[in-house]
């Protein structure tokens, strides 16, 4: 299995610029969102288990999950909520597992954006990456990306792990509190020595 590098940030942090960052180098980049997509394909076996759980009015017309109707019903319902996670997040870190497995790159990145709230399942990484940036750039970040006043982005920023938490699993931060440009000596620093350590442990 290559050196796993853990990705993490809260949200408008960066991490997807990041992200970018270590693929343009050649680097394989996992993505706990694109798994929770996969593992609900039609057809797979998770799909059917939420539909089984939730009723088929969580599908949409063309049998696919209906990810508005879904966010709805967990969002007021923090029991629906917990079931859901129950039916997906073992498949999602199983789908990640794999990848993992199967990377033949000198290092890979797992991103992760929920990584505090779920530290003790990916005990396995190697490295833990937090991209980090004040609650106000990241609230200005939100209210220009998604249209919304800086009451919700606030809430939004609020809703997760704390700032303090992120840091205290730290292993490597990036500070992306300015233009991103400044992201491309942080990443190829952190390249260079991820493919350092990663050679080490050969």
């Amino acid at each position: 299995m290559s050196f796993v590098v853990a990705l993490t940030g809260g949200i408008a942090s960066g991490k997807s610029a990041v992200e970018r960052r270590f693929e343009a180098l050649g680097i394989r980049a996992y993505d706990a969102d694109v798994a929770a997509r996969a593992v609900v394909e039609p057809g797979s076996e998770a799909l059917a288990e939420v539909a089984r759980v939730f009723g088929t009015a969580v599908l949409d017309g063309e049998g696919r999950l209906d990810r508005a109707a879904m966010r709805q019903r967990v969002f007021e319902d923090p029991s629906a909520r917990a079931t859901l996670e129950g039916i997906l997040h073992p498949r999602i870190r199983t789908w990640l597992r794999d990848a993992v497995a199967a990377d033949r790159g000198p290092y890979c990145i797992l991103s992760i954006p929920l990584l505090v709230e779920n530290r003790a399942h990916y005990a396995w990484v190697d490295r833990v990456l937090v991209v980090d940036a004040p609650e106000a750039v990241r609230i200005e970040r939100l209210t220009r990306r998604d249209g919304i006043d800086a009451v919700l982005a606030a809430k939004m920023v609020a809703a997760q792990a704390s700032r303090e938490e992120r840091l205290a699993i730290a292993d490597d931060v990036i500070v992306n509190d300015g233009d991103e440009a400044a992201l491309d000596e942080a990443v190829a620093a952190l390249d260079r020595r991820y493919r350092t350590l990663a050679g080490n442990r050969l």
